[in-house]
Order: structure tokens, then sequence, then C-alpha cells
């Protein structure tokens, strides 16, 4: 397995919260909270049904779940033992069809399985590894020609640090203290010049924002804190 690209102190911590995952009252709350828009923003840009997806830090299966239950035929991919245990429990516990999870690294699988979805997500999972460019060139590796990568991640900037961390982990307790460092967050900007140097055209883009007051998220054209990007491989020539 290739481990390289990977902070295991980062895999301690979600490893220790493995059990939460489908609370949706608990730590991983949030995700639950903005999981049906970014669902239904990749099935708008790139319809999922009937296609093969792949999802890069499945984690505990939301985003992976809820993509299969859109009729893709998903695998979701993590280092997490712990995590893709739980994945695997509800997979079978709710009946999820077309759905598998493996514990593969993104550039181990891209090796072995290239050019071979249609679609590939990676979300909330570029700031917590050391090298996101490595990520973003295996997920361009995976992803068939004329296909779509979505990328989901925070800013860094001033507002971000303010919002995402110290509002959202040490004043309203929507994550647990700690869950990310500000320098490992990255900007639109860089985020795109990776994509670009991975051969893949940056298409879309969209913000996701919180409001304290209504305890909702909305998507939104603010790309200042909370993005995603949507990329895609050019198609083969020919």
């Amino acid at each position: 397995m290739n481990t390289a690209n990977v902070d295991h102190a980062e895999l301690a911590k979600f490893s220790s919260l493995a059990h939460r995952w489908w609370d949706q009252a608990g730590e991983f709350g949030p995700l639950h909270a903005i999981n049906p828009l970014r669902l239904e923003w990749i099935d708008s840009i790139a319809p999922l049904n009937g296609h093969r997806v792949l999802d890069v830090g499945c984690g505990g299966g939301i985003l992976a779940d809820a993509m299969a239950r859109k009729g893709a035929d998903v695998l979701g991919i993590d280092l997490a033992e712990k995590s893709l245990k739980v994945a695997q429990l509800h997979a079978l516990e709710a009946g999820t069809p077309h759905i598998a999870y493996r514990q593969i690294s993104a550039e181990a699988l891209a090796d072995e399985l290239p050019g071979q979805f249609d679609v590939v997500t990676c979300m909330e999972m570029l700031e917590h590894v050391p090298d996101p460019a490595s990520i973003v060139r295996a997920c361009a590796q995976l992803v068939k020609p004329g296909g779509w990568v979505f990328f989901s991640t925070i800013n860094r900037n001033p507002k971000s640090f303010l919002l995402a961390i110290v509002g959202a982990e040490y004043l309203l307790n929507l994550v647990p203290r700690g869950t990310h460092e500000y320098a490992r967050l990255l900007r639109p900007s860089e985020l795109g010049q990776f994509c670009r140097a991975a051969g893949l055209d940056l298409q879309h883009s969209r913000g996701l924002e919180y409001n304290p007051i209504t305890r909702r998220y909305r998507l939104s054209r603010d790309t200042s804190v909370n993005f995603m990007l949507a990329a895609r491989k050019p198609p083969a020539a020919g």
C-alpha cells in the first residue's frame, strides 16, 4: 500500500471518531448538512446514474453512499481502516446498492486503475494530507478522458481563519477543535494550479455558506471560505 502521502496524526484523529460518522448530531453533523447540496451540485454537472464513480478520502461513506443511491456504481477509498469498517457496516445495514470500499491510497489506485472512472470526487480531504498536489494528480489519472473531477476544501485567508477555524471549531463547536490547520488550507488559485498541472480543465466553482442563525448551509458564488471546484479531463483526441 502506498502510504507516503499521509499524515498519521490525521488518520489517528479520524479513526478515534469513526464510530460517530453516521451520528448527524455529532462531530460529522456539518458533513451530513452539506451533503445534499454537494450531491445535487455534482449530479447537476455530471449525472451520476449508471456511471462509475470513485470517492477519494471517503471516510465513513456519507457522500459515497448518497452517490450510490443516485444510481452510481461507487468505490470509496480511504486509509483509515476504522472509518472504512463503519462505511461498510452502514452500507450493509442500509442495503445500499452498487457500493464498495477499499483501504488504498489514491496514488496506488491510480497506478492500478488509470482512466477507469467517469467521475472522481475528493471532498474535504486535501487540507488533511501533506501533498495535496499528489492527490490531484492521482485523481486526474483515475478519471476517464472526458470525465469529471470534483474537489472541495477551505480557502486560506483571514476570513476563513475567523469563520472556519475560530468560529466553527472554538465558538460554535460545529466541528472538533484542531480539525483544521490554517497553513494547510488551499486558495482556489492554488488548487486551480494543481488541476491545470495535472491536465484538468477548470469548469465550475461554488461556495458553501453557513448561517449561524438559521443553522443552515447554502450554495453561493462566494468561495472565500468553503468552496468546491469541478474540473474536466479533456476528451481523447480523435
